[in-house]
């Protein structure tokens, strides 16, 4: 039989664990923190957490495969709660009815979670078999494989550990052997046992959370739903921290998802931890539309409280923060305006040989203040790209990078606010677009692309010393996916 992993009893942290953290994740803590207070006071935390919840229930099914959901039906369900008529019969490929059981279930579970969390109950062998037994109650079979090594369908065992081996066989027809059902118990009592000595050494919540979710998918303890029990253990213990539920969203998520699994089943948990830590902060940006949205649909009394509230603290500690987090998005873009320089020189020294015609230059809204509101389209749309809301309003500053061989390309990038009202951070962003001359001779622009991948993230709590390199390392890579996308252009 041919094995693409073999499974080995669970190995415990490396003793370099510690080098593994992920430093930014703490300082957006606090400043969650900050705006969870914030909503409190206004009466609104139960609203936002139910979104917030329901958002995370949805899409768990869909990257586990549990079911398929169209975008738009699963904002809508978001809004409005999880109702079958809502969904279309077009819009998934399982009955409605049964999606919307299979979601309520799963919304069901992290509710759950969340009200142990608050009560205090420890992560326990009983808790996960309990977890597992609510979130499967709609499912009644899976497959597994029997004595003689043939797939066959079985019923499925709710709160209890497997009695058959379940491997799953890859395209080549290599078999990824998870924990065989005889050493199952064992290694669950291990797990949970390293599980309370890292929480006595106080193990960084991202760490702890990879951890336990890779050792967890290891151990594959139940004949199936362990991918959405992984994620709600890892869940808990982030939300144990006051951070937010794991949500993993599209196919590009899942598939670095699982690249970061096999790179942990090979020792490195490294890339894991980042991925969840990039769940973090992606999340914490959803949070902050979340929240504005969730103001937006308050009643007169919360609205006029609230625009009373965000008087008072634009008046005090809110301009403060708003600063220090500007001061930090100014130096930052000085920096960029340095490297675009550079990159425009080493433009000009290898192709502006070529033709007279070429030319490669950078201008910015620091050497042109006048012209701060130009680009408004461009970043929009990048940021409704990356599920955001880009306020211009609250901060804007720009630099692009001009191209001009046998059209002209540019490379944009964008400091500015994130969500309705400035709630602790702002974001910068690089986009790649082209001006493309129609036959009346006028230029128009074409639908700017994100080169980013993501928003780099600026906080008022850190400073350029400490997020200079993270910033320096996202700026390269950006930039180097733009002229990738310049490069297949031309």
């Amino acid at each position: 039989m041919n094995f693409s992993y073999r499974w080995t009893h669970l190995r415990d942290l490396p003793e370099t664990y510690q080098d593994l953290a992920d430093t930014e994740l703490q300082t957006l803590r606090r400043v969650w923190l900050e705006q969870k207070d914030d909503l409190e006071a206004q009466g609104l935390v139960a609203t936002f957490t139910e979104r917030l919840i329901r958002e995370y229930a949805i899409e768990g099914g869909i990257i586990e495969r549990a079911y398929t959901l169209d975008r738009g039906i699963t904002q809508l369900l978001i809004d409005r709660g999880i109702d079958a008529s809502l969904i279309p019969h077009g819009a998934t490929n399982k009955d409605p009815e049964q999606v919307a059981r299979i979601i309520q279930a799963h919304q069901d579970v992290v509710e759950e979670v969340f009200d142990m969390v608050k009560g205090g109950r420890s992560l326990s062998i009983g808790l996960i078999k309990e977890m597992h037994a609510a979130l499967l109650r709609y499912e009644d079979s899976t497959q597994a494989v029997d004595s003689l090594d043939r797939l066959v369908c079985v019923p499925l065992l709710k709160g209890k550990y497997k009695e058959l081996p379940n491997n799953p066989q890859r395209s080549d027809k290599s078999i990824h052997e998870y924990c065989p059902p005889e050493h199952v118990a064992a290694e669950m009592d291990r797990m949970m046992e390293l599980h309370t000595e890292h929480e006595r050494k106080s193990v960084p919540t991202e760490i702890e959370a990879a951890w336990l979710h890779h050792v967890f998918t290891q151990i594959h303890p139940f004949q199936d739903g362990n991918g959405r029990i992984a994620r709600l253990i890892a869940s808990y213990v982030f939300i144990k921290a006051s951070y937010f539920p794991l949500t993993l969203v599209d196919n590009q998520d899942r598939e670095a998802y699982i690249e970061a699994l096999e790179l942990a089943d090979g020792g490195d948990l490294g890339p894991l931890v980042t991925l969840f830590g990039g769940v973090q902060r992606r999340t914490f940006v959803k949070v902050l539309g979340i929240a504005s949205a969730v103001q937006r649909q308050a009643g007169m009394e919360q609205i006029i409280a609230a625009a009373r509230e965000a008087i008072v603290s634009r008046k005090q500690a809110h301009l403060h923060k708003l600063e220090q987090a500007k001061r930090t998005a100014r130096t930052l873009h000085r920096r960029t305006v340095k490297r675009l320089e550079s990159l425009a020189a080493k433009l000009q020294t290898d192709l502006g040989t070529l033709s007279p015609e070429f030319h490669f230059r950078v201008d910015s809204e620091l050497n042109e203040g006048h012209r701060r509101h130009y680009f408004k389209g461009q970043i929009i749309e990048m940021a409704k790209a990356l599920d955001y809301f880009a306020n211009i309003s609250v901060y804007h500053d720009w630099s692009r990078l001009i191209v001009r061989t046998d059209d002209q390309s540019e490379i944009l990038v964008s400091f500015h606010g994130i969500g309705y009202e400035y709630r602790g951070v702002l974001a910068a962003s690089v986009g790649f677009y082209k001006r493309v001359e129609t036959d009346d001779g006028e230029r128009e622009t074409t639908k700017t692309t994100g080169a980013s991948g993501t928003i780099f993230q600026i906080n008022y709590l850190e400073s350029p010393e400490t997020i200079g390199t993270r910033f320096e390392h996202w700026l390269e890579e950006s930039l180097t996916r733009a002229l990738e996308m310049w490069r297949t252009g031309l």
